[in-house]
């Protein structure tokens, strides 16, 4: 689904991806299309291998397309200088990873700093951030524990505050229950839903069909391209190319 100029805060047009070069070369992202408003949650579901992941990294800037251009928050990156680009990564986006990413050696506080601290800001206001960001997410308790001393689910959380850190326009997570079980999943999940509720735009790859089934819009994936695309609240399918045009 196409939107509004004015409202996006992701525009993706022929995004490619490929591995390997000559006859090893492999296509992970072939010719996606995607627009994401402001204020809007997408899932990107699919099987594995199919370059969601490749997908979600190449939005965030962390990786490189092969072919296609990408606007995130007004800025142009397929282009962009490496030490801009860093730049625009730390302050428009906020990722969160299957297998958390945390420091082992700061606590959960100290995490939660870092973002903020790296962006330019001052101690006193990534402690605050940080404080406001783990009661936001049910740790106040947790401040002082490092990773080591925190389950898996709380793990999460904490991880979650992070990519909150400096008020990105867009959350990108990868499988971001893949890790936890059944509870602290559902706890997970309900921080997705309250974010959303929130207005934070977010873009997420899952397995989990129950947070698939919370976001706006639904996005099947096979081959490296989108296949088609569901509107979870409406309950209706849509092939994406008789929709909106995204495989070319």
């Amino acid at each position: 689904m196409m939107t509004e100029l004015g409202s996006c805060v992701l525009r993706a047009r022929g995004l490619c991806m490929d591995y390997g070069r000559g006859e090893a070369r492999v296509r992970a992202v072939d010719e996606v299309t995607l627009e994401v408003a402001c204020g809007e949650s997408v899932a990107i579901v699919g099987p594995s291998g199919c370059g969601k992941s490749s997908l979600l990294y190449l939005l965030g800037g962390l990786e490189r397309p092969t072919a296609g251009t990408l606007w995130l928050a007004g800025e142009q990156l397929d282009h962009m200088p490496e030490a801009r680009l860093a730049r625009v990564r730390r302050h428009a986006t906020g990722f969160v990873f299957q297998a958390f990413h945390l420091v082992d050696e700061l606590t959960a506080l100290e995490n939660i700093e870092l973002p903020v601290l790296l962006a330019g800001g001052s101690p006193s206001a990534a402690s605050r951030r940080a404080h406001e960001l783990l009661e936001q997410v049910g740790l106040s308790d947790r401040a002082r524990h490092l990773p080591s001393e925190l389950s898996g689910g709380q793990r999460q959380r904490v991880a979650i505050a992070r990519a909150l850190a400096n008020k990105p326009a867009v959350v990108l997570a990868d499988e971001p229950t893949g890790n936890l079980d059944s509870a602290a999943a559902a706890d997970v999940m309900r921080l997705f839903d309250q974010l959303h509720v929130d207005g934070q735009t977010l873009v997420i790859v899952t397995h989990d069909r129950q947070i698939a089934a919370t976001a706006d819009r639904l996005a099947s994936m096979r081959d490296g391209a989108f296949v088609e695309e569901t509107r979870p609240a409406e309950g209706a399918a849509r092939t994406l190319s008789a929709m909106t045009g995204l495989r070319r």
